[in-house]
C-alpha cells in the first residue's frame, strides 16, 4: 500500500489536560486544532489525535488508544474491508472534524479506524 500514515488516536476525558502532558511532558507540539475537542499533535514524524470523549475513562482491561491509518480514499477502503468481512463498528464514512472515518475491530477486539483528512 502506498502512501499509508499510521496515526494514532487517544480517547481522552480531559482535553486541556492531555494537551498539556503530551506537550510539556513528552514533547509533541501542537499542530492543528480541528475543533473545541479534537487535535493533532507531532513529534517528530509520529502524528497523534487527541479527542476529547465523555466517556474516556482510565481501565486497565481497556484501553483508549485507537490506531488509525490514513487514506486518500475512505469509499474504496470500505469496498475492499467488506470484502475481507470485517467486523465494522462503523461502515459508512462518517464526518468527523478532521475529514471521514469508519471504525472496525481486528480479530483480537482491538479497535482500528481509517481516516481520510481534509484540507490538510
Amino acid at each position: 500500500m502506498k502512501n499509508q500514515v499510521c496515526v494514532i488516536s487517544i480517547y481522552v476525558p480531559n482535553l486541556i489536560k492531555a494537551i498539556d502532558f503530551y506537550t510539556n511532558t513528552l514533547g509533541f507540539e501542537l499542530n492543528k486544532q480541528y475543533g473545541p475537542k479534537i487535535v493533532s499533535l507531532v513529534h517528530e514524524e509520529l502524528p497523534l489525535v487527541l479527542e476529547e470523549k465523555n466517556n474516556a475513562t482510565y481501565n486497565q482491561d481497556i484501553s483508549g488508544v485507537v490506531l488509525g491509518l490514513r487514506t486518500e480514499d475512505i469509499y474504496e477502503k470500505v469496498k475492499f474491508l467488506k470484502e475481507k468481512e470485517v467486523n465494522f463498528i462503523i461502515d459508512e464514512p462518517t464526518n468527523c472534524p478532521p475529514g471521514k472515518y469508519i471504525s472496525f475491530r481486528d480479530p483480537f477486539g482491538n479497535i482500528l479506524e481509517y481516516l481520510q483528512f481534509e484540507n490538510l
